[in-house]
């Protein structure tokens, strides 16, 4: 199987997680956290149920790796997310060591890659583990349709 092909089935688990914190009343964000070909952790988002602004999906995937792992060390799994990270996610990824992120859409001015707060992009953190590979736009337009569904039920909010 090609990298893409993988990144593809990955990114497909993502979005059923999306999907999932969708009809939860959640912003439909779904991650997953990879280690050599096998889940170690996973999650959608969960900011509402469990009233944290904490509770992104990067973030619950990454707490349940770094449980899976006993280890708050994730050098050489790779990150599956359907948004580009935001920086709180950025600081957290970061400070893991996560070795790759895979995204769909872009998150905008919140974004931890392309906006102007690009921490998952800045190797001048010293003291912090390097900056990941970022594979952008993995299925960008299946990411983006569903948060399009959420902004049409909020007004246009995506949180």
């Amino acid at each position: 199987m090609s990298q893409r092909a993988l990144d593809e089935s990955f990114v497909r688990r993502c979005l059923a997680l999306a999907a999932e914190a969708l009809a939860s009343g959640e912003t439909p964000v779904g991650a997953v956290v990879v280690r050599d070909g096998r889940v170690i952790g996973e999650a959608g988002e969960r900011t509402r149920a469990r009233h944290d602004p904490s509770a992104h999906a990067e973030v619950e995937a990454i707490r349940a790796a770094c449980r899976e792992e006993r280890s708050t060390d994730l050098t050489g799994c790779t990150l599956y997310t359907t948004v580009e990270p935001c920086v709180l996610c950025a600081y957290v990824i970061r400070r893991c060591g996560v070795s790759r992120v895979v995204y769909g859409a872009p998150a905008g001015e919140a974004g931890g890659v392309t906006s102007r707060y690009a921490i998952l992009m800045d190797g001048a953190l010293r003291g912090w583990p390097p900056p990941p590979e970022v594979v952008a736009g993995v299925m960008e337009g299946e990411c983006r349709e569903l948060l399009q569904r959420r902004a049409g039920r909020a007004g246009g909010a995506i949180d």
